[in-house]
């Protein structure tokens, strides 16, 4: 899962949405540093990032890219289920995603002093370029995943990645559908 995903299985907690969103760039024990309900937010994020590198769906359409992709295929799969919950947003939430996305990057500026070093830099530019709702078409998703292929220091072929997404499109979305109401069960228990 990406920002996204993670972002809305946080639900409405501020605290726990930022110390989901932030996650990624707190190593170990760092969590600990923060309160503690952003520290339930990196904790959920790391049960969440567990739960999807189990399940058997993931794993089949990690299978589909990493001939590939390789070791990538992962940060892909998290992209592509960002991209339909932003194309399915209506089933899943009641707010618009653009009002969703706003509302979060709101939340995430009176925090801003918060954030690590590495976010601190990207925050500004996710904003900018509206990366939530970018998710939503195939055309953002791609221009998403360019800006990281730029970033990477290996090559890594991510913008490629839209021509699997494109033919298997279905096979992904269905998978996405399944997988994602069980990742909603996992989190509400």
């Amino acid at each position: 899962m990406n920002y996204l995903a993670h972002i809305y299985l946080s639900g409405s907690s501020i605290d726990l949405r930022f110390g989901n969103f932030i996650a990624d760039s707190v190593p170990g024990k760092k969590y600990m540093d923060y309160s503690g309900s952003i520290q339930e937010g990196i904790i959920l994020h790391r049960k969440i990032d567990s739960f999807t590198d189990q399940h058997s769906i993931f794993r089949a359409h990690k299978k589909l890219l990493f001939e590939d992709h390789g070791h990538y295929s992962a940060v892909l799969i998290d992209m592509f289920y960002d991209h339909f919950l932003a194309s399915l947003w209506h089933q899943y939430h009641e707010q618009t995603l653009e009002q969703f996305s706003l509302d979060f990057y709101n939340q995430i500026e009176l925090q801003q002093d918060l954030l690590p070093s590495k976010l601190k830099l990207a925050f500004p530019y996710m904003r900018k370029k509206n990366w939530l709702l970018q998710y939503k078409s195939l055309e953002g998703l791609e221009d998403i995943l360019g800006q990281m292929e730029r970033r990477t220091k290996f090559k890594s072929n991510f913008k490629a990645s839209i021509s699997n997404l494109k033919t298997h499109y279905a096979i992904y979305e269905n998978g996405f559908c399944v997988f994602f109401e069980e990742m909603q069960k996992f989190v509400s228990s």
